[in-house]
């Protein structure tokens, strides 16, 4: 992968699941040193299954409200991580207006798990562990000369 960005958006469908536990865990994780944001193709309804996921490895999101790229006070972002084809085909219309670069990192949509509570929430914990591997090994900062 390319080299620590200093700002990161992570964009999905609707900013209600895995962009914003994407930043959630970006945040905890890098809490100096970058910039985190997420959006949407285009906004969406909160899903009360992230809060929950979220909670049990102490992390929440506050008062996040799911928002489209729209929305975003300005797009000067060094990075844009997609986390759905839809998301991804959007970031790369803004290439052809601003310097940003864009990764795709395909992750499963835990709302189309269907079954028992236990099971939905297994696919959302799921998620959250990938996206929590996925971000450290990304933006981990490297000693100078490594």
């Amino acid at each position: 992968m390319a080299a620590a960005p200093s700002s990161v958006v992570f964009i999905c469908g609707r900013n209600a699941v895995r962009s914003p536990m994407a930043a959630a865990l970006a945040e905890h994780y890098f809490p100096t040193g970058l910039h985190v944001a997420s959006a949407g193709v285009a906004p969406g309804v909160r899903d009360p299954f992230v809060d929950a996921v979220l909670l049990e490895i102490g992390l929440d999101l506050g008062s996040h409200a799911p928002h489209s790229l729209e929305d975003l006070q300005d797009l000067n972002f060094d990075l844009a991580v997609t986390l759905s084809p839809e998301a991804h085909h959007r970031a790369l219309e803004l290439t052809r207006t601003i310097a940003i670069d864009v990764e795709y990192w395909p992750t499963p949509d835990p709302t189309l798990v269907t079954g028992s509570r236990d099971q939905i929430m297994m696919a959302y914990r799921d998620l959250r562990e990938r996206l929590a591997e996925t971000v450290k090994r990304r933006f981990a900062r490297k000693p100078p000369g490594e």
